[in-house]
């Protein structure tokens, strides 16, 4: 499924409609393509895990351009999420008598809810982070209930085994703190479960022990990525409060008077946002109550048959809690197109209850034991099969209602990157005109997409990237401010965009205009060349 999903993308030209994408692509290939290579190339406000994992398939030319080599981790990821959601749903469901019977059934349920969601399945395609956080959240989740099952017992394999999933728990958490951010907050909620039960057992020096190294394990991640905003760029915090963090976004598109966007200051309605993207990520209309339904069914059935399995269900609702707090107080808009203002944004966000949906399903399963409890004449396995059936013609015609209308995260970037990469496209066929050792000046955070199409190293490109973050307030000794007050030195080619910090700040006296480009809903692109790369080009 992750391959022919990537093929069917890839040949209609779709893996890269994502701005975040390709900005995540390019972020991995400047760590080595750059005029100053290295890890402070990894920026701010992003995580660098993603990154990271994208460096040994963007080292190729070809897999850099098509964007393939920043599919790679996130198709990985997909498979590992569809087995964890599988391993969890089993694993619960076999954790009662009662269920046991239900446990394989249930998993496959849960598999099926998973892998086959049409948004995660075109979302595994590119560079986008969400495949590769829910793989880390949901290994997470399902080594923690099985050291909930089996904690740290003292002598012999069982302390052995359950230290070894607690470590388990603690590198997909910390791998999860690293991919985005919802998994600081996924980690503080197990971090507060493991203490309130290291407290509970107090007593017990060997449970003691491994909860207090496992503290201090989530922990690592956090305190590496404040380390690193406070060494490169002065402050912990740089990531949320800087030029480039959401808030300060937030902040310049305000306007005077009004909320910044729904939700804003608002839990309620931030809750409701939230939610409603939730559900629009399995199904459009009415469709997708049917998933609100079925979470609330499985939190009753839980309660009747696993009450134990209850800090699973815990942990899957902790994005609720997160994006919720973030769209409120966090300057994070999403944006829905059934609610006013009635565009896309961040509508992927909902991904993140995937999870919960697909463990619910599995949830479900226990549904013939309740109902054989309480009227004993229905025929259990009767049951099961009827249970087995509603719940697969559900998902089929979830699904197949997403396909009808195009999954809304395939739609939510077609519709942002229409324009851009039309830009981008004409902006890219000029420089491939130019001479191909061409060195240009251009402030790459909108719109680096142009390089990647024209083919041109990074390594050829001066942009902010090269600022040296730790020098502040100014660096007139950077590279990149250099390159802003006398570029005739440095690059052969200058691009400006209406606006931006190239267009604000060079020193255009010794440039020519070569080239400008006009393009509905952005911003004018103007290329410039200095004398000498003006004469090689004729």
């Amino acid at each position: 499924m992750s391959l022919l999903s990537l093929l069917y993308s890839f040949q209609r030209g779709e893996i890269l409609l994502y701005g975040d994408a390709i900005a995540h692509i390019n972020i991995a290939r400047r760590v080595f393509d750059s005029q100053t290579p290295g890890l402070l190339q990894l920026g701010t406000v992003w995580l660098p895990l993603p990154h990271l994992l994208m460096i040994p398939f963007v080292w190729s030319d070809w897999l850099w351009r098509s964007g393939v080599g920043g599919s790679i981790p996130s198709m990985v990821a997909y498979v590992l999420g569809v087995i964890g959601i599988y391993r969890l749903a089993r694993g619960v469901l076999a954790g009662d008598e009662r269920t046991q019977s239900l446990a394989r059934v249930g998993a496959w349920s849960a598999a099926l809810v998973y892998g086959a969601n049409p948004n995660l399945l075109y979302l595994q395609t590119t560079a986008m982070t969400e495949a590769v956080y829910l793989a880390f959240f949901v290994w997470g989740v399902t080594y923690f209930w099985a050291w909930i099952r089996k904690p740290v017992a003292t002598g012999g394999t069982g302390e052995h085994e359950g230290s070894a999933r607690l470590w388990k728990c603690a590198a997909c958490l910390a791998g999860a703190e690293l991919t985005r951010y919802d998994g600081w907050f996924l980690a503080a909620a197990v971090g507060g479960i493991v203490s309130i039960m290291a407290l509970r057992r107090w007593g017990d020096r060997q449970f003691r022990r491994a909860a207090a190294q496992f503290l201090v394990a989530i922990a690592a991640a956090p305190f590496l990525w404040l380390g690193y905003n406070a060494a490169a760029y002065r402050d912990p915090l740089e990531f949320a409060r800087g030029p480039y963090s959401a808030k300060a976004i937030e902040q310049k598109t305000a306007q005077p008077g009004y909320p910044a966007h729904p939700g804003s200051g608002d839990l309620v309605v931030a809750g409701s946002f939230f939610l409603k993207s939730a559900e629009l990520n399995m199904a459009p209309g009415n469709w997708g109550r049917i998933w609100v339904a079925v979470v609330l069914a499985a939190v009753i059935l839980l309660a009747m048959s696993i009450p134990a399995a209850g800090v699973v269900i815990l942990l899957l609702w902790t994005p609720l809690i997160f994006y919720t707090l973030s769209i409120a107080y966090g300057g994070v808009p999403l944006f829905l197109p059934i609610w006013w203002p009635r565009t896309w944004y961040n509508l992927r966000y909902g991904q993140q209850f995937l999870p919960l949906f697909a463990v619910s399903a599995a949830m479900m399963m226990a549904l013939p034991s309740v109902i054989q409890r309480v009227a004993s004449r229905f025929s259990s396995q009767r049951l099961k099969v009827v249970t087995v059936c509603v719940a697969t013609v559900i998902v089929v015609a979830c699904y197949l209602s997403v396909w009808r209308t195009q999954p809304l995260c395939f739609t939510e970037a077609w519709v942002n990157s229409r324009t851009k990469l039309a830009l981008e496209s004409s902006v890219a066929r000029v420089v491939s005109t130019l001479p191909p050792n061409s060195r240009y000046l251009m402030y790459v955070g909108d719109h680096v997409g142009v390089f990647q199409q024209a083919g041109v190293p990074l390594r050829q490109v001066i942009n902010e990237g090269n600022h040296r973050p730790w020098v502040r307030p100014e660096d007139p000794e950077g590279l990149w401010e250099r390159a802003l007050a006398n570029p005739s030195t440095l690059v052969d080619f200058v691009i400006a965009y209406d606006g931006d910090a190239v267009d604000e700040k060079v020193d255009k006296r010794a440039l020519r205009l070569v080239a400008e480009i006009h393009t509905t809903g952005q911003p004018h692109a103007k290329i410039y060349g200095v004398r000498a790369a003006l004469n090689q080009s004729r």
